[in-house]
């Protein structure tokens, strides 16, 4: 959606160049998500430096010598941080906080003075699910939140500006996804859910697929919509709406193997996140009254029971 929207804003001198910067732009994505993993590795480490450092003052508190290591021994931080292919690509995008200290305190701090945080380090006993709820609960929250670390990351690389979110939940599922028996071997989720099969990529087939098509049919799109948007000139309906409409008919017609209520059901979910706040009625009504039409035509062919309905 946001490929095809830079694209026709003026964007990529074609549609080649345009799915090239897409491609990039998910690749980023990825890189996104393991700067946000190894930031939770890098609290953990500040964590322990500050410990090391308490018990190095002139006169340290019984606190300074006798510390509570149960955050820096975190076991779901610790599988974090010997995951082979976690290591693998933090190496590969030479990720270092070193210059980003004050911020790295910062969380440390709010960290601290968290109330879920604070049972979190008061508990008698703590299980792996708990070790697990910290991080999610407390540490991706704060991130999640911040306002400076969102602005780090669109000063860093212009393709992040609208995928911290996205990020977010893919830490998210990691977090969710580990167990406590995982070791150093086990798998991060990766971007594309058939990414790594050897016959190549369904999922990406599917992204170039749907950007191309549906700027390849943009015009006779067009006229669909405006067939069917009773009372609406094309000019007045926003553009964000028309670039779900269209992506939602090349959903329905070019792939036969998505029943028709998913693709209903995504696009109204994508105008609710990125457009107005009626426009969720308005392709609702437009995509109906197309589905009945190319359902009678026999434009739409699904393959699979229940597929159209």
């Amino acid at each position: 959606m946001q490929a095809i929207y830079a694209f026709q804003q003026e964007g990529p001198e074609s549609i080649t160049a345009g799915e090239k910067q897409l491609i990039v732009s998910l690749n980023k994505l990825y890189e996104l998500y393991i700067y946000q993993l190894s930031l939770i590795i890098e609290l953990s480490d500040f964590a322990r430096r500050r410990i090391e450092e308490n018990r190095l003052k002139q006169l340290p508190t019984a606190e300074d010598l006798n510390p509570s290591l149960r955050f820096i021994q975190n076991r779901f931080i610790q599988q974090l941080e010997n995951n082979r292919e976690y290591l693998r690509r933090n190496a590969a995008y030479k990720i270092n906080w070193v210059d980003e200290e004050e911020m790295i305190r910062k969380f440390y701090n709010l960290m601290r003075e968290d109330e879920g945080y604070i049972a979190y380090m008061n508990k008698t006993s703590v299980s792996y699910a708990d070790e697990k709820q910290v991080v999610e609960l407390v540490i991706l929250r704060l991130f999640s939140e911040s306002d400076h670390l969102r602005s780090y990351f669109d000063e860093r690389n212009i393709y992040w500006t609208e995928d911290f979110d996205t990020a977010v939940m893919m830490v998210d599922k990691t977090i969710k996804g580990f167990k406590e028996s995982a070791d150093e071997y086990s798998s991060l989720p990766t971007l594309l859910k058939d990414e790594n099969n050897s016959d190549g990529s369904e999922d990406m087939q599917f992204v170039k697929h749907l950007y191309r098509k549906t700027l390849i049919n943009s015009s006779d799109l067009n006229k669909v919509i405006s067939d069917r948007a009773s009372n609406w000139d094309l000019e007045r309906i926003a553009i964000m709406d028309t670039i779900l409409i269209k992506m939602a008919i090349t959903e329905l017609i070019e792939f036969p193997s998505i029943p028709i209520k998913v693709t209903l059901n995504e696009y109204i979910e994508l105008s609710k996140e990125y457009s107005s706040p009626k426009s969720k009625i308005f392709i609702n009504g437009v995509l109906d009254k197309l589905i009945v039409d190319y359902k009678e035509e026999g434009i739409i062919k699904k393959l699979g029971r229940g597929l159209m309905e």
